[in-house]
């Protein structure tokens, strides 16, 4: 187990008290493929979103806001349909 967890129970390391084994507690343990550990959580997307500070007058913010959840995709959705064509370079 990581020893950074904030909810981890101190190990016994005495064999002759083992820890008792609960479903909480299996499903808090480390998960390894041999060596390698197994990471949990999202897997990594080939194409992630980029952070961007980008300055809108707050009527345009409360009005997509106002759409309800999921708001800033369907705003970068209208982005993206919206850009401008690429421009090939004219050498």
């Amino acid at each position: 187990m990581s020893a950074k967890r904030k909810s981890s129970n101190p190990i016994s390391h005495d064999p002759e008290t083992p820890p008792e084994i609960t479903d909480a507690w299996i499903s808090e343990a480390d998960l390894y493929h041999g060596e390698k550990l197994v990471r949990r959580g999202r897997p990594k997307v080939a194409n992630p979103r980029q952070l961007l500070s980008l300055r809108l007058p707050p009527k345009v913010i409360e009005r997509w806001r106002a759409t309800g959840p999921g708001w800033q995709t369907r705003m970068a959705d209208a982005l993206e349909k919206s850009a401008p064509k690429s421009r090939r370079a004219v050498g």
